[in-house]
């Protein structure tokens, strides 16, 4: 485990506080160990070192007393900042995009996820080719795994050059890529629009519990073990979109997804780059937003949450505000009022009601009628039973009386067999 400090300039930043803490849980998640901390209150970054001379001298002295390996900034730095910080503290110099860059590189599973990552790797390392030598820029990109030849400092111009266009195609390259992988989830996207099955997805802050919300809805619902998702007490455990039909005892059905998480600062790079993936969410009928309740920060965690689904275009879709693990803040559960629902997502009761509350939403254009199926259209009565609540049948001469709770589509479909009551 590297020990690091972490670092940040705090002057006329919002809630720097906030986000210094949260930069010390992302060094823990990315398996380094936090020995100190520097702050600086000066009215602009210093555009060589970032930091003033003073701070640096400092720094570089703390860092020799706790034995500290590397500086953690709370920014994304310049290639020249951290090319002279380097040199003038000794340090290994990790910014913020690059340390949440390496966490994402160790967390991404699936093609998508790791071609996603790569993609805003790449772009990251474009312009910092000039001052950083492939050691350097191996350690600020999770192992650099990256190809196209880097080059140490020194190189010539048209070194400098070439390396950027041998960067700049691998990045097409797996675009291309990543967009022929993503085409069978865009397929699946389609067909469920066309079928008029409703979508909800989980969105929210690292963390915050969206995998072990989903997970209990389908242990509640008894759907197959296989299907539950990857759950860990970490920031970003999941960086896919996770997609599952939800089937209620009643027989309505919806899709679920489980999204990537957030965190404040993201860097553009990543957000450009998960766009497609939070796809789900943008074509979502309703968003839960998992909120972790106990965080004492949960309040500035929905402002992230709520501009980087902005970001990436996801506007004017019905919102149920879930604030999770009510149990470690003290607060009853579970509770709804308006759109807020108060609850904890490992209690069976909490997650009953929040089916309640999703079934409440998403259904509430369904309709009961009764309907008269003649025994030569049987299908039809195959149909209700399959897809729709019965509430009542009766066997008569001309054919099967059956009262059930329908969704539009149904009804339309099924429209001449409607009784109309007298």
């Amino acid at each position: 485990m590297k020990s690091v400090i972490i670092g940040g300039i705090e002057n006329e930043q919002i809630n720097f506080d906030y986000t210094m803490t949260e930069l010390a849980n992302l060094a823990a998640a990315d398996n380094m160990e936090v020995v100190g901390e520097v702050r600086q209150n000066i009215e602009k970054p210093v555009s060589a070192t970032y930091f003033g001379k003073g701070k640096v001298d400092e720094i570089a002295r703390q860092a020799e007393m706790l034995d500290a390996e590397a500086l953690i900034v709370n920014d994304e730095l310049l290639p020249t900042q951290i090319r002279n910080l380097e040199e003038e503290t000794g340090l290994d110099i990790i910014d913020r995009t690059a340390l949440i860059l390496d966490i994402f590189a160790s967390r991404a599973h699936t093609r998508v996820a790791k071609l996603q990552v790569k993609i805003a790797q790449l772009q990251y390392q474009l312009p910092r080719i000039r001052t950083a030598s492939i050691n350097k820029m191996d350690q600020q990109t999770a192992g650099g795994n990256t190809g196209g030849g880097f080059t140490n400092r020194g190189t010539g111009e048209t070194q400098i050059e070439l390396n950027r266009r041998v960067i700049q195609k691998q990045i097409s390259s797996l675009r291309k890529e990543l967009k022929e992988v993503q085409r069978d989830n865009e397929t699946q996207r389609k067909k469920r629009k066309k079928s008029d099955i409703k979508s909800v997805a989980l969105v929210g802050y690292t963390n915050a519990g969206k995998s072990t919300t989903m997970n209990n809805v389908l242990d509640l619902l008894e759907i197959n073990d296989s299907k539950r998702v990857f759950e860990k007490d970490m920031l970003f455990a999941t960086l896919d979109t996770y997609v599952r039909k939800i089937v209620l005892p009643d027989k309505k059905s919806f899709i679920l997804s489980d999204t990537v998480g957030f965190v404040s600062k993201l860097p553009h790079q990543l957000v450009e780059a998960f766009k497609s993936t939070l796809q789900e969410a943008a074509e979502a009928d309703l968003l839960i937003q998992v909120i972790d309740i106990s965080d004492p920060n949960y309040r500035q965690m929905i402002k992230t949450t709520e501009k980087t689904l902005a970001e990436i275009g996801v506007d004017g879709i019905p919102m149920i505000y879930a604030f999770n693990k009510a149990d470690k803040a003290g607060i009853p559960y579970p509770s709804v009022e308006g759109n807020q629902f108060t609850y904890c997502a490992r209690d069976q009761k909490s997650i009953e009601m929040l089916l309640s509350i999703l079934k409440k939403e998403l259904f509430k254009d369904y309709e009961t009628e009764t309907f008269l199926i003649p025994f030569q259209d049987g299908r039809y009565l195959d149909l209700l039973n399959k897809e729709a609540n019965i509430k009542k049948t009766d066997y008569q001469a001309d054919g099967t009386l059956i009262t059930a709770e329908v969704a539009p589509k149904l009804k339309q479909q099924l429209a001449k067999y409607i009784v109309e009551e007298d």
